[in-house]
């Protein structure tokens, strides 16, 4: 009995050992930050001086911005493009290196992900120069096919938003043609060669094997990718700056410029921008159950 208890205590103390520390670290550099920003959505505080509090004063200056509603509208552009065109352009890939025996698979599958190896600063610089108005890549391709090619893309209120698309889907998609490429190998080949001897196509396989067996690695990703445009402005802070015009300013960059001083003559009003940080919480939750209600939560056993 004696021994039973040394057993069970030590076992205590290892757990705490071992969990206490990313505990902590979790509680002070998550949970903490997080209850900060309820607080000082409810603030009138520049992130130095005196707080003032002003109760739901924010919340309701939210409801009247118009500018909220420009940021979001811009957010659910890049949400109902770059999801899908991302999801579509992976899985087709990663179907391709797993069932296709090209030489070149190893080679394909280090290019693909290479995006993910460089910094956010080398891929907007890249990018600004394949868009420059002047002597951008882009408009230098249109010229040599007699397309015209004198375009400014990141500088027109029509083609800035727009031009962040294929930025976002080049940057995200190799990313998710390693995570589909290892789901893919986890499934039975014995089930394909069933299907192969019952007489169906190539894609008949795909649609009605492979994609429901990814049921649930699709979702994860869905999330991910959802997170990653809704809080993710980095590209056109430092391409565009939110602009021309405010073409492509997003909240999370409405939300950075408040906090940071971009806006309001290099004032800070961190009070605000907690509250727009607080909206952008609840509507990840909202989307979080929405998609839900699209996909099934118990994986497909095999």
């Amino acid at each position: 009995m004696h021994m039973l208890k040394n057993a069970r205590l030590q076992k205590a103390i290892f757990l705490f050992i071992v969990v206490a520390p990313a505990f902590a670290a979790y509680v002070l550099f998550t949970l903490y930050p997080n209850a900060l920003s309820i607080y000082y959505s409810f603030l009138e505080w520049d992130g130095i001086g005196a707080k003032t509090f002003v109760g739901w004063d924010n919340y309701v200056r939210l409801f009247h911005d118009p500018f909220i509603l420009r940021a979001l509208g811009h957010n659910l552009i890049l949400l109902v493009t770059v999801i899908p065109i991302t999801l579509v352009i992976s899985l087709v890939l990663a179907d391709l290196l797993i069932n296709r025996a090209f030489k070149e698979n190893s080679f394909y599958k280090v290019l693909y992900f290479f995006p993910n190896v460089l910094s956010l600063v080398v891929i907007a610089l890249v990018w600004s120069f394949i868009y420059d108005g002047t002597f951008g890549l882009l408009n230098g391709i249109l010229r040599v096919l007699g397309l015209g090619g004198e375009h400014n893309w990141l500088g027109s209120k029509g083609t800035a938003l727009l031009s962040m698309i294929p930025l976002y889907v080049w940057c995200y998609a190799g990313f998710y043609v390693v995570i589909f490429m290892n789901a893919m190998r986890g499934i039975p080949k014995s089930l394909y060669e069933s299907a192969t001897l019952d007489g169906i196509t190539h894609m008949q396989r795909f649609s009605k094997i492979t994609l429901p067996l990814l049921s649930g690695v699709i979702r994860v990703g869905v999330i991910f990718l959802m997170l990653s445009v809704i809080k993710g402005f980095e590209y056109m802070f430092i391409m565009t700056q939110g602009g021309p015009g405010g073409a492509t300013d997003v909240i999370s960059l409405y939300m950075f410029n408040f906090a940071f001083g971009s806006l309001n003559l290099g004032q800070h009003i961190y009070g605000y921008a907690s509250t727009i940080g607080m909206m952008i919480f609840v509507l990840l939750v909202g989307l979080k159950l929405i998609l839900d209600k699209f996909f099934a939560k118990d994986s497909i056993e095999y």
